[in-house]
């Protein structure tokens, strides 16, 4: 049995799967991050039979757009599978694509983060997900643990540490040391929570109702967490549709009004540091006072947030280098380095 295991593993590349709510990264052993697209799946019905049309960037691009015979579905939500079947088609897809077509004879090992509050039953549907998609192993890692790895956190040392990784469904707010969480606190609000917050703000100021398409790239663009020194910053202009007319209409806003309506949103992730601070073991909360915050995920990208930290905390917060592939690396460097295998968990 070993021996067709085996013949089956050869020429497959193991890979660690970054599986977001709002992208998948794909990190194969000794090449890297070689797979970057966003998580959704276009399906297509046609007599009745739905089949894929389109997953990642192609998918994307048809979110808010599509005709009544395509539906681009998110099949991630929190952080979690919310839909199994979508997901499994969409895990094979990358695998695939990675691989390139020929998929005979090749079983990867695959390593996927799952968040730190997701119960055995949301663990075993992405466990499940994987093996369907053609995994011969599948292994877990907490989600704070691989963003801290790859963010060169001294995980492994009797050091305490803390990561904030913001992720689009969730934030992961944990304090770790010797390859252990001391603490752990997921909170579900991130990136898609703070779209939705401008997507409501403009639409209870403005009667202008936009997709979240736009919001998303309002966010990126300008979204602060702070209001700006002048008090105004820069103005967006906004295109979607009047709710009292019915028609399309233009209007202005300005980043001061975007840090208004990111405030809820931001202001539960602080609240969710606060809460692990305050459960923190008093020798690790000493390492911390010295160590400081680390961000990661995209959510970190919001202008003010790191400065907006250090000021409900008054500790120093730095954003990780590269905060967007975190997890991703981490996930990564937990499959290849013996030295992280023992923070690897079997669902």
């Amino acid at each position: 049995m070993s021996f067709f295991s085996n013949l089956f593993k050869f020429g497959s590349q193991n890979m660690a799967i970054d599986l977001g709510t709002a992208n998948t990264l794909v990190y194969v052993q000794d090449q890297g991050i070689i797979l970057n697209e966003p998580s959704v799946v276009a399906m297509e019905t046609i007599g009745g039979f739905k089949k894929v049309k389109a997953v990642g960037d192609e998918a994307k691009m048809m979110m808010g757009k599509t005709p009544d015979s395509i539906e681009a579905i998110r099949p991630l939500r929190d952080g979690v599978i919310a839909d199994i079947e979508i997901a499994e088609k969409m895990i094979e897809y990358f695998i695939k694509k990675v691989h390139g077509r020929n998929t005979m004879f090749r079983y990867p090992e695959i390593t996927i983060c799952v968040p730190s509050g997701s119960t055995s039953v949301e663990r075993r549907a992405i466990r499940d997900a994987a093996s369907n998609a053609g995994a011969s192993e599948v292994y877990l890692i907490l989600e704070p643990m691989a963003a801290a790895i790859g963010a060169d956190m001294p995980v492994t040392e009797p050091v305490g540490s803390m990561v904030v990784d913001i992720g689009g469904g969730t934030t992961e707010v944990a304090v770790l040391s010797l390859r252990g969480l001391a603490y752990t606190t997921s909170v579900r609000t991130g990136g898609d929570k703070m779209d939705e917050a401008i997507v409501s703000y403009v639409r209870r100021h403005h009667n202008l109702l936009i997709g979240e398409s736009t919001a998303e790239r309002i966010k990126k663009d300008y979204g602060v967490a702070i209001v700006p020194d002048d008090g105004v910053g820069e103005t967006i202009t906004l295109k979607g549709r009047d709710l009292v007319n019915g028609v399309p209409k233009e209007i202005t806003i300005n980043q001061a009004h975007l840090a208004e309506a990111l405030a809820e949103p931001i202001g539960a992730i602080v609240e969710g540091v606060r809460i692990a601070l305050e459960n923190t073991a008093p020798e690790l909360a000493a390492d911390i006072v010295d160590q400081g915050i680390v961000l990661t995920g995209g959510g970190a990208l919001i202008r003010g947030l790191d400065e907006h930290l250090r000021e409900e905390t008054g500790l120093p917060v730095s954003i990780a280098e590269d905060p967007l592939s975190c997890v991703a690396v981490g996930t990564g460097r937990a499959m290849e380095d013996p030295i992280y295998r023992g923070v690897l968990m079997t669902a």
